[in-house]
């Protein structure tokens, strides 16, 4: 098994970016430019090395490697876009990899990109790339190219070389559960071993709501691959598990007015299996709240009033400074009722929410979050 922090090390060590690897300080598909571009990384990786895998690190400095980190990315529907856009798309995986110099809420992103052996060109039109579009990587570029030769196999040992020398083993398992429960004893941290080859790392501010368990400020760690499967500092969730899976429930608090509810938007099932493989299933239960038109209309021009006050850098009152918060989960909401015109508006808020407060900013990301996993669904 992989210990993927160690793979990222490897690979920043190993040398700078070339045909099998990439490093970004971030990325950003939430538009179709920032989709454009990682589709054409994607792409241009797999054609580059059709018998191995290739690698993307996100969250590092491209100067000096510097481990910076980025939020954590809890997409698990990175493979449907994939799909969506390229033709013969290769199999990705998005992982997130904790460092212990980092603070909770960052990670390194690592996208994991397996090549199915045929050719990957772009599906239809995105952006400035025009569709039966065809990448290669040359050095650290990402290439348009006419592919009439036969791709090469020049890095399928390299590859395998890293990836041998970031196999885990026992001193890394512990020294990844000592580290998770002394950073994590403020919110009871526990662990459990399944298949006496798996450790589970996890903790979360416990809360009870008749008679029902939840849990917020929750952290989840594969610790043997030392990937982080969960972390939220806003959302609730509620855990189960017996000695063949661990299961987690993500709700959302959605409403106005006073009136929020606890809505659930998906479920993790982590299966462990006897032949120290596992395999993660999620599926979404969201149902988009419905509320009435007129309550609606009313909220959503309140909502864009607020909006423009922010724009001109007028200042506001304490109540509508708690208006604010809710303003990004009133646009989602108006958007879930066909208020289509509702996405653009939380699109635009995004600067100006960023430069209001750290807080605001946040509920904008959650709300951006549950929309791409509802989108993509």
């Amino acid at each position: 098994m992989i210990n993927k922090r160690l793979l990222i090390k490897h690979l920043l060590a190993h040398n700078d970016e070339n045909s099998f690897y990439d490093k970004k300080r971030k990325i950003d598909i939430s538009h179709k430019e920032g989709k454009a571009k990682f589709l054409k990384h994607i792409c241009a990786l797999s054609n580059s090395n059709p018998k191995n895998n290739s690698f993307i690190v996100i969250g590092v400095e491209d100067e000096d490697n510097t481990i910076i980190g980025v939020d954590f990315f809890d997409d698990s529907k990175i493979q449907n876009l994939i799909n969506a856009y390229l033709t013969n798309p290769p199999i990705v995986q998005y992982e997130n990899i904790p460092f212990p110099h980092l603070p909770d809420n960052k990670v390194v992103g690592l996208v994991t990109i397996r090549a199915t052996g045929k050719i990957t060109s772009l599906r239809k039109n995105i952006w400035k790339y025009y569709g039966g579009s065809v990448f290669f990587r040359e050095g650290s570029m990402s290439m348009p190219k006419v592919f009439d030769i036969e791709v090469k196999d020049i890095n399928s040992k390299i590859v395998e070389a890293i990836e041998n020398h970031a196999q885990n083993n026992i001193e890394h398992t512990l020294n990844g559960v000592f580290d998770f429960m002394n950073k994590r004893q403020d919110y009871h941290p526990q662990y459990k071993v399944f298949k006496e080859y798996f450790v589970l790392c996890w903790a979360g501010q416990k809360k009870i709501v008749k008679d029902e368990t939840f849990f917020s400020r929750v952290d989840i760690e594969l610790v043997n691959e030392q990937v982080r499967l969960f972390f939220s500092t806003l959302d609730e969730v509620s855990i189960s598990y017996d000695e063949n899976y661990f299961k987690i429930i993500e709700y959302v608090n959605l409403g106005f007015q006073n009136n929020n509810k606890y809505y659930q938007l998906e479920e993790t099932l982590i299966c462990f299996e006897d032949n120290a493989n596992y395999n993660i299933e999620t599926k979404l239960l969201f149902q988009p709240p419905q509320f009435d038109k007129k309550v609606l209309h009313h909220m959503y021009n309140s909502n864009n009033a607020l909006l423009e006050k922010l724009k001109k850098g007028l200042l506001l009152s304490k109540h509508e400074e708690l208006d604010l918060r809710n303003l990004p989960a009133t646009y989602l909401i108006c958007y879930l009722n066909l208020f289509h015109e509702a996405i653009d508006k939380l699109n635009e808020a995004k600067t100006y929410l960023k430069n209001h407060s750290t807080e605001v900013y946040d509920f904008y990301k959650e709300s951006i979050r549950i929309l791409r996993k509802v989108k993509y669904s």
